[in-house]
């Protein structure tokens, strides 16, 4: 019994070994593994620290390379004897013999620079529409491809305008019909003046001249390198066979800068985007490669933790014998004086905490053999007192009864005095209420009335405004009748004066014919006359012509100013009509000012009234709070002593059973000190 007791997790002896367990494994298997992942975390920091430095040399170097066939390709954009060569070759009226010679400049020059580079598989100069007759290659390469996706690759660097495009690395070339796999330059060698001669410049590198500027980096012992464009597949591998193929390993999207990631499967990843073309630089290696060294720290670390657990069993084991032990002797004494017998006493010889405790615990046990003695012979006192405070409270009982039923009547009428009051006092509020929507109603139409005298008042200056206005428009129209009359007398006089400058450039004309006939008769001496002759009747002919246009713009004046004089003289009685209506109009609105004069007086006057009688009914509502408030406080008063009254009864219906049940426990206080054993 003892040991099953000892054993239980309630035990203190057991709840010490598992706290002295539990802090002790706890502590250093956190602090091991604690150690393990921040040493593993170091070491993962510094290897891609490092591993990302390696790949940006590499990056560069690549980018470098890159950047020297962009080079080229600038070079042969800005080659003028090119630039000549290609309109030659692409005109249809240059001879043959000349053609042929630009034609093997053209392949002399693409031979030259693809032979100098080992590392270039061949160049190309293709036409934008794939002609194989307007397209040259360096020695090497096969013939042209006219396939759809060629066709999208070339609209892809034409669409360049002139910058370089590169594509990724093909296991067919970029014709798809070469043999070795190889990456791809293009660019539009582009010629303003002469489109037709516009070229796209093709050149092939081998994918091991990638391969070789990747071979001196490494990454782990298991790791690999590879390159990969924006879409994710492989632009460059050691297995030839992944290239094109979608990358398992991805570079996150839209990523403009290196950086590291760890996949699910424990690998690390470390990616960093080229400069020269759209693509990015990938390494990756388990991570296991990396953390040999951290794995030893973890056995260090399980084996501390073993043998933290074997010291944590024998502290936990110790300390159950020399705590849990003694206090379960102690149990069992205080369960015995539980039962009644006080007799029971500890033999702990220690003079630790635990021996304090047997001691103490002697000490409580012989004071409560006396505490028991005493409470015996007191029982017996309260018993008999209680019987007479049972006795007293009955009577005091009956008087409080009494006393709160005469209060509870006198409650009641002034509770109904006090409803008659407020009700007296909600009737005088509603008066006043009305009173107010009332007065409220009289200023909301005071208001409109003064809105309305305002627009009439309004109203009354546009009119002025408008019978001055039309006053001013019929002087007008009559002034331009006038003007009109004049303009049209002038046009007469024009007219005549017209015609007596007719009549003088006829009579010139009839001169100028008399001079011409004297000049002829003159013979070769009136030869100068006669040409003065001629110009005079010709100026004279070309007056009568204008006089004759001027002539008739006259009468179209004359005609357009009578119809002008009509129109204005029929349009002077509608004038007057409407200056005779504005009158009119203007004369009602001075009456209605007048009318909306008088209604703002009465008004303002029934307003001053309603005021007068709303002073008179906050007089009467006052006068009625005010009692009511008196009959109130007066009903509350009343209510306060009879719920005093019922109190004090209840209190003493309470102190009756309090006393009966005093009797009660003194019996049942005596009863139960019978068993106690002292």
């Amino acid at each position: 019994m003892n040991m099953a007791r000892r054993f239980q997790f309630r035990a203190v002896g057991m709840k010490l070994f598992v706290i002295f367990f539990a802090t002790i494994v706890l502590l250093s298997s956190a602090l091991g593994l604690l150690s393990y992942f921040i040493s593993k975390d170091t070491v993962m920091d510094q290897v891609s620290e490092a591993t990302s430095g390696q790949m940006m040399q590499a990056a560069d170097k690549l980018d470098f390379l890159l950047s020297q066939y962009e080079a080229t390709s600038r070079q042969w954009a800005l080659d003028t004897v090119l630039r000549e060569d290609l309109v030659t070759v692409s005109s249809s009226d240059i001879g043959i013999r000349e053609k042929t010679e630009a034609e093997n400049r053209i392949r002399e020059k693409l031979n030259g620079t693809a032979s100098s580079d080992g590392r270039m598989q061949g160049m190309r100069l293709v036409a934008p529409s794939l002609s194989a007759q307007g397209s040259y290659n360096s020695t090497g390469l096969l013939g042209l491809s006219s396939a759809d996706s060629i066709k999208s690759k070339i609209d892809q660097i034409i669409q360049a305008d002139g910058e370089p495009v590169w594509f990724p690395t093909e296991t067919k070339g970029f014709m798809e019909n070469e043999k070795s796999p190889t990456m791809t330059m293009g660019r539009l060698l582009k010629n303003l003046k002469n489109p037709n001669a516009q070229y796209i410049l093709l050149m092939d590198i081998k994918d091991q001249a990638v391969g070789e500027v990747l071979a001196n980096l490494k990454i782990g012992h298991n790791g690999q390198m590879r390159i990969v464009a924006a879409d994710n597949r492989i632009v460059h591998d050691m297995d030839p066979a992944q290239l094109m193929q979608p990358s398992t390993i991805t570079v996150p999207e839209g990523a403009a800068e290196g950086g590291t990631y760890y996949t699910a499967n424990e690998q690390m990843v470390v990616y960093t985007p080229l400069k020269t073309a759209p693509w990015y630089m990938v390494g990756f290696a388990p991570v296991s490669d990396f953390v040999k060294a951290t794995d030893k720290l973890l056995t260090v670390t399980l084996v501390v933790i073993a043998a933290a657990i074997l010291v944590a069993v024998l502290i936990g084991y110790y300390m159950m014998r020399t705590i849990g032990r003694p206090l379960n002797q102690m149990c069992s004494l205080m369960e015995e004086g539980e039962q009644g017998n006080l007799r029971v006493r500890t033999d702990f010889q220690r003079v630790d905490e635990i021996g304090r405790l047997g001691h103490s615990f002697n000490q409580m046990m012989e004071q409560i053999s006396a505490l028991v003695d005493q409470t015996n012979a007191s029982a017996k006192e309260v018993l008999a007192t209680a019987e007479e405070l049972a006795e007293a409270s009955r009577g005091t009982s009956l008087t409080a009864g009494e006393i709160a039923a005469a209060m509870e009547q006198i409650a009641q009428g002034s509770g109904s005095l006090a409803m008659e009051a407020e009700r007296e006092n909600q009737l005088a509020e509603n008066i006043g209420v009305q009173m107010s929507k009332v007065s409220d109603s009289n200023q909301v139409i005071e208001a409109a009335a003064d809105r309305v005298l305002r627009v009439t008042g309004e109203g009354a200056l546009h009119m002025d405004s408008l019978v001055e206005k039309s006053t001013r428009i019929n002087q007008v129209n009559r002034a331009i009748v006038q003007n009109a009359e004049k303009l049209k007398d002038n046009t007469s006089s024009i007219h005549r004066i017209l015609e007596l400058m007719s009549e003088i450039t006829h009579q010139t004309n009839v001169l100028s014919i008399n001079a011409t006939i004297e000049a002829a008769r003159a013979g070769a001496a009136g030869s100068g006359f006669m040409v003065v002759a001629n110009e005079v009747r010709s100026l004279a002919d070309r007056s009568k012509e204008s006089i004759q246009t001027v002539g008739a713009m006259i009468l179209d004046i004359r005609t357009e100013v009578q119809g002008s004089v009509d129109a204005l003289t029929s349009a002077s009685p509608l004038f007057d009509e409407q200056l005779h209506s504005v009158q009119e109009a203007q004369g009602v609105f001075d009456n209605v000012r007048h009318e909306m004069d008088t209604l703002l007086t009465e008004i303002s006057e029934s307003t001053h009234a309603i005021e007068g009688l709303i002073e008179s009914q906050l007089t009467l509502t006052d006068s009625i709070s005010e009692a009511s408030s008196i009959v109130q406080e007066t009903s509350a008063a009343t209510e306060e002593v009879a719920s005093m009254s019922s109190e004090q009864f209840k209190v003493s219906e309470k102190l009756v059973v309090l006393s009966s049940r005093l009797e009660e426990l003194s019996e049942s206080l005596r009863q139960s000190l019978v068993k106690f054993r002292t």
